[in-house]
């Protein structure tokens, strides 16, 4: 492997990450938002990742890197709040929460983070490996 292959992995990682924090920012600023269907409901969403693979040789690619195959919604059931009072309440008297859960978000936000900058130390580090081997010759 290709110490430029480097930055192409840790870039395709720091994609992902960043998609990853975007839908659980989303998520936190959604989880609390009611409405008047369950049909109408804010749902979780999550991304999905797939480890890169050589389509030649039908393997996957040592070091190939990530790409995000798309976002899905959960399948979780919204929570359903009585409160007759709330304008947005319907018929009966209940609003419909998301299915998020804020505690598990947080740990996706730092997890995220913490991942994203790590493949920031790694370009980093590459590319100061290859600074100083370019200052070998001199």
């Amino acid at each position: 492997m290709s110490l430029f292959n480097i930055f192409e992995i840790s870039g395709s990682a720091m994609s992902a990450q960043s998609t990853r924090l975007n839908t659980t920012a989303s998520n936190i600023a959604n989880a609390e938002s009611v409405s008047s269907s369950i049909n109408e409901t804010y749902r979780a969403r999550h991304p999905v990742f797939s480890a890169v693979f050589d389509a030649s040789r039908g393997r996957q690619l040592e070091g190939a890197g990530v790409e995000v195959l798309g976002v899905v919604e959960s399948q979780a059931t919204p929570r359903v709040k009585y409160e007759p009072e709330n304008p947005m309440a319907d018929a009966e008297g209940n609003v419909y929460l998301p299915n998020v859960n804020v505690v598990e978000e947080m740990a996706n936000m730092i997890s995220s983070s913490r991942n994203y900058q790590v493949n920031v130390q790694i370009a980093n580090t590459t590319k100061t490996l290859l600074q100083r081997t370019l200052s070998l010759g001199q």
